[in-house]
């Protein structure tokens, strides 16, 4: 017949003193309380392992931090994890790794492995765009913040204030980023849900407004406005640069001396700088040719073609041709980016190229696979006629502007 303990009491707890060796109160179904000779009292309970029936012991913590009612709280749930053949030391270890787990990973960890792949399938311009942004905005508050802990709530009121700015691009950006790491959490088994699928629809959709840009009969007043213009010699002639090839504000900018086919007289973009992620072939005509010979002594002997001033073995500032255009006197009226929508407006109005010319030119995006490739593969030379007629377009507006 089995030995009947009789439960503890608080009184009989309290007054309980050390020995010279440690000992134990029972307070029945294997709870017990362990008096050390230190005068430490710690609750245990003692049991036998499912399967294996080995005896051992779980710790509940130390009395009083650990009341009496509390202990035998803990030891009913060990109970009925046991009932159910589950060990409850190993139970509370997996309980605690996958606690560690979820306090690992914070916003901060996790979207900085999701921005490792991001950065492999977008330009490096964009991709140090991307992650700006949320250094900025998102992780000085929330970067700290368990990923498994993040609401709508908590993320809207970060990002409210930006969008009481006004500024609801910005806003419409982060809402997109926060949701691709939330789905690359999910796929890689880090949370079981994504709370922020929704989140964008909480704030004003941003206005799309056209791309600025000047019409054509406009160029002359921008080329003499550019000559004159109190900006850097290599500024002025990234401008020039750019608007001669078409390309956009940071493939002009990181062009490199090494992608510069003299023998056939092309620029080939890698794949990686591309905003499509294939390279792009530009026929260089006099005027660019031109350009590159002036650059020569400037940067021939470095990386970049137009260099950085304050550390020229990097590339100038992706800003630098927009800042340029502003002091020149076209703020609200032109953007860098606005020169390639100056140049397909110009072309097409010509009627002297077919809009698959002119699409190539401007590395656009070809929806028909087939096309695509009769692109990629046929146009640079037919290209060479259309680069050529827009130089010598482009030269013409620098005479008007002189005469002016």
């Amino acid at each position: 017949m089995a030995r009947i303990v009789k439960p503890l009491n608080d009184t009989q707890i309290k007054q309980a003193k050390p020995r010279e060796k440690e000992y134990a109160l029972s307070d029945g179904s294997g709870l017990q309380l362990l008096i050390k000779p230190s005068g430490t009292k710690t609750w245990i309970f003692k049991y036998y392992k499912p399967y294996t029936k080995k005896r051992t012991n779980l710790s509940f913590g130390k009395y009083p931090h650990i009341t009496l009612a509390a202990a035998r709280k803990k030891r009913e749930e060990a109970r009925a994890l046991l009932a159910d053949e589950i060990d409850p030391k190993e139970f509370r270890e997996q309980q605690y790794l996958q606690e560690s787990l979820v306090r690992k990973n914070t916003l901060r960890l996790v979207a900085g492995n999701w921005f490792k792949l991001k950065r492999t399938k977008v330009t490096e311009a964009y991709a140090s765009d991307v992650w700006n942004s949320l250094e900025r905005h998102i992780l000085p508050t929330l970067g700290d913040v368990p990923l498994s802990s993040l609401t709508p709530n908590l993320v809207i009121q970060v990002i409210d204030p930006i969008a009481n700015k006004g500024s609801l691009e910005t806003v419409k950006r982060l809402c997109q980023r926060l949701n691709e790491i939330m789905i690359f959490a999910l796929n890689t088994g880090v949370v079981n849900h994504n709370p922020l699928a929704g989140i964008r629809d909480a704030f004003l959709k941003p206005v799309k407004t056209p791309m600025l840009t000047i019409e054509s009969n406009r160029l002359p007043e921008f080329m003499e406005a550019l000559s004159r213009a109190s900006i850097k010699f290599t500024t002025r002639c990234l401008i020039e640069w750019q608007l001669h090839t078409m390309v956009r504000p940071n493939e002009a900018a990181t062009a490199e001396w090494g992608e510069i086919d003299f023998e056939n007289q092309l620029w080939v973009i890698p794949a990686e700088k591309m905003k499509m992620k294939r390279s792009h072939k530009i026929p260089l005509t006099p005027s660019t040719l031109r350009l590159l010979e002036l650059l020569k002594p400037v940067s021939g002997h470095r990386q970049y073609i137009f260099p950085a001033d304050r550390n020229p073995r990097t590339h100038m500032n992706t800003q630098s041709a927009n800042a340029a255009i502003k002091r020149m006197g076209f703020k609200g009226q032109l953007v860098a980016h606005g020169l390639r929508a100056l140049a397909s407006t110009t072309l097409n109005e010509s009627m002297k190229f077919d809009s698959d010319l002119i699409e190539a030119c401007l590395a656009h995006k070809e929806t028909n696979e087939v096309r695509a490739a009769y692109n990629r593969a046929e146009y640079v030379e037919h290209r060479r006629e259309l680069m050529s007629w827009w130089s010598d377009f482009i030269n013409e507006a620098k005479v008007k502007a002189h005469v002016r």
